[in-house]
This record gives C-alpha cells, sequence and structure tokens, in this order.
C-alpha cells in the first residue's frame, strides 16, 4: 500500500493501487474522491469535486484544487464566506504539503496568541439546586420541582467562569485536531499544553451546531484563532473508521465554496451602491398559466441579484469550472445566463470563472442581452481577490448607469 497518494482535482484518469479492502471502504465514505474496483485488481481513485486530505493510518491521500489554490487561500475562501469581517491576517501562511500538519500549526499558533494573557472570562447564566440562596429563586421550578420542600432550592445567577463559549469552540478545535493521526510529536505536545490551559470548559457535542459568538472588545484577541476552529469543526472529522482505523478528513466541495465566497464579497462590495442584493434569488423562466400549479413552472435560482428601486438590474452568477484549451467556457452557461437575462428582464449578465484570463464580452444575436465572463483568479492574494470583486461591482454598476448614479431607496 502506498504511502502517499496525490490526485488533481481535475484528473480524468489515475493508476490503480493496491489497498487494504477496509481502507477502501473507509477513504470512500470520507467523500473526498471515488472508490472502485479496477480491472486487473486494485482500487481506481478519482476525484469527484472535492478537495483536501484524508489520513487512514499510514496513507495519506491528497486531492489538489485546479488553481493551485495553497492552505492559507483555501481558508481565507472557507472563512470570508462565513464571515465578511474574516481578513488575509486570520489565517497563518503554513503552506506545508502535509494539510494537517499545517492546519495543527495554525491553531497551534492561534491558540497559544489567544491564551497569551489566560483563558477568556466572561459571565454566564447558571440554573441549578443548592442549599443556600444565590442570586434569585426560580419559585416556579421549586413548587413544580419540589412541593413542600424547602431545600434544595432552584436559584439562576450569573457566574464570573472561564467556560464561555469561546473556549469551548477553541478546546474543540483542538481535541478534534489532537485526534489526527501522525501528527508531530512536537506539534501534538504543543495543542496538548494549550488545550490543559482550558481545563474545566465545557466540551461541545461532536456534530452539533457551534454556538454563536459576537466579535468585541473582550475578545478581540480570540478572533483569528476562533474563525479557524470553527473552519476545523466544520470540516476536519477525525474518528474511528471500519475496523477501528483511526481516519482524519479534510473535505471541501470548491464548487461550493468558490460560490459562497463570490456571493459574500460581491454583496459587501455592492453595498457601497443604491440598490439591494440578494443571493440565491427565486424566479420562474414561463408565465404563471390558469391551471398550473407553482410546482410545474420552470424554476431558477440566480446566485446574485442587485435591484435597484425594486427592479433587477445586475445578475451575477458564479462558475467554478474548468476552461478548454482555448480559454473557453462550455455553452449551456451562456443558455442559462440569457434565460435569466430573459425572465427577470435585465440587459446584461456576469458569469464570474474561478481562474485566469481577460474579461470578454458576448453579445447574444437577435436580443438585447450581453454575458460577460469575468475571471477570478484564486492564486492571487486574499487582498488583491476581494479588490478584484469591488472591480466587478463597479463595473457592473456602471455598466447599468453609464450616466449616473441613481438616488434610489434601498
Amino acid at each position: 500500500m502506498p504511502a502517499e497518494i496525490v490526485l488533481d482535482e481535475l484528473q480524468g484518469y489515475s493508476e490503480p493501487v493496491e489497498l487494504d479492502r477496509e481502507v477502501a471502504a473507509a477513504l470512500r465514505d470520507t467523500g473526498l474522491v471515488s472508490v472502485v474496483p479496477a480491472q486487473g485488481g486494485g482500487w481506481s481513485l478519482l476525484p469527484v469535486g472535492r478537495v483536501g486530505a484524508v489520513q487512514i493510518d499510514d496513507l495519506l491521500v491528497r486531492v489538489k484544487p485546479k488553481e493551485k489554490v495553497g492552505l492559507s487561500r483555501l481558508l481565507f475562501l472557507l472563512g470570508y464566506a462565513a464571515d465578511p469581517g474574516f481578513r488575509p491576517d486570520n489565517v497563518i501562511g503554513a503552506e506545508d504539503e502535509d494539510l494537517f500538519a499545517a492546519l495543527a500549526e495554525s491553531l497551534a499558533r492561534h491558540a497559544e496568541r489567544a491564551l497569551e494573557r489566560g483563558p477568556l472570562n466572561g459571565y454566564v447564566s447558571v440554573e441549578e439546586a443548592l442549599r443556600t440562596v444565590k442570586g434569585r429563586i426560580r419559585v416556579g421550578d421549586q413548587m413544580s420541582r419540589r412541593p413542600g420542600l424547602l431545600l434544595p432550592l432552584e436559584v439562576s445567577y450569573d457566574d464570573h467562569t472561564s467556560d464561555v463559549v469561546e473556549n469551548q469552540i477553541l478546546r474543540a478545535a483542538i481535541r478534534t485536531m489532537m485526534r489526527v493521526p501522525r501528527l508531530p510529536e512536537a506539534l501534538v505536545g504543543r495543542l496538548a499544553h494549550v488545550e490543559s490551559r482550558l481545563e474545566g470548559v465545557s466540551a461541545l457535542n461532536q456534530g452539533a451546531v457551534l454556538p454563536a459568538w459576537t466579535e468585541s472588545r473582550t475578545n478581540s484577541h480570540y478572533v483569528p484563532a476562533l474563525r479557524l476552529s470553527e473552519i476545523i469543526l466544520r470540516s476536519l472529522s477525525a474518528e474511528s473508521g471500519v475496523g477501528h482505523r483511526m481516519v482524519a478528513s479534510f473535505v471541501v466541495n470548491m464548487a461550493t465554496v468558490f460560490e459562497d465566497f463570490v456571493a459574500t464579497a460581491l454583496k459587501e462590495a455592492l453595498d457601497a451602491y443604491p440598490g439591494l442584493t440578494e443571493w440565491q434569488y427565486e424566479a420562474y423562466l414561463d408565465k404563471a398559466e390558469p391551471g398550473f400549479r407553482t410546482n410545474e413552472r420552470v424554476q431558477m435560482f440566480v446566485d446574485v441579484v442587485h435591484f435597484v428601486s425594486g427592479r433587477p438590474y445586475m445578475i451575477f452568477d458564479a462558475k467554478y469550472k474548468a476552461a478548454s484549451a482555448n480559454g473557453a467556457y462550455p455553452n449551456a452557461d451562456q443558455y442559462q445566463m440569457l434565460a435569466y437575462c430573459t425572465a427577470l428582464g435585465v440587459s446584461r449578465a456576469w458569469l464570474v470563472y474561478a481562474g485566469r484570463g481577460e474579461t470578454r464580452f458576448r453579445r447574444i444575436r437577435n436580443t438585447g442581452v450581453s454575458v460577460v465572463e469575468f475571471p477570478l483568479d484564486l492564486s492571487r492574494d486574499p487582498e488583491s481577490l476581494l479588490e478584484r470583486v469591488k472591480e466587478l461591482a463597479q463595473r457592473s454598476y456602471t455598466t447599468a448607469f453609464p450616466s449616473s448614479l441613481p438616488g434610489a431607496n434601498r
């Protein structure tokens, strides 16, 4: 069995590899690649639209993004899509070939910085039964749970403690990271030392919805660690698989990551202009006819639509696809944009592709519709990526309103 298998996201063929049946099953369950028996023996592994890494015992399988996006860029895209406040310096630029070691190193550094002044403390509301009065007595609970009894007392009070949401998230991420097999011993030791400083902090249930927190002056030094911790808790899994083998996986769908990033960044950029921006806007290609039920109509969901005075003026659709050898993209994308423009009464649509190249305008024959192919190079640094999205917002708005900016109400 090989020690490492590296695949490209767009790879269409790979040489069969020898794997234990249990390892093959565990790898298939992660969803990173398809795992099917190969003709003549062995197993055929092919990407299925996701990138990341899977560690199973001594085997490491990696699928690299088509745009050669490094770890820091991938984490930036993931973080910004979840929270527009996510900034490049929230990710430490560790571009180690071992994704898990790089993640662990970034988490360790951020956690160490967050805890330089000690664990964060705050007030939390506590409800419990005590033999002495503390805070206020919950009379209703006392009467329903202990009718006729004076003790213990059902009370509620505010407690100043380190068992706050921020520490719960940080500790959960550290514990998840420490379950990843074959991390460098020194790195595991650093994570264990940081985790020991959070002794007494409640454990979060694995897979549960992460508790909400709000950035403030009090927790500002925790923010980079918290944002990275949330990415780890959402995307990283480390648990026993088939045959009790330890399986660690960090698997993301790059198409979803790209679409979410474009929608979030574009909405933020368009906030500088009059109007209202909506994403995944529901529309119909056909008219509502008598006797037609809603579920019988041709339904569409447009990635991003910008309205001014209640009317759609700009539409955008993000596509994470590979261009052909001559730089062209699938014709179906143009048909889709023509349908969007026709249904919404818009004269121009913007197709945002992940890749390099020049902006290309296509005028659709016998119509007043144009489709603009706007490339977004993911190999750029985060600040340049955001500037490129701002350029898209500015160009689309001035194209829609070439003479002046209307003083429309939002």
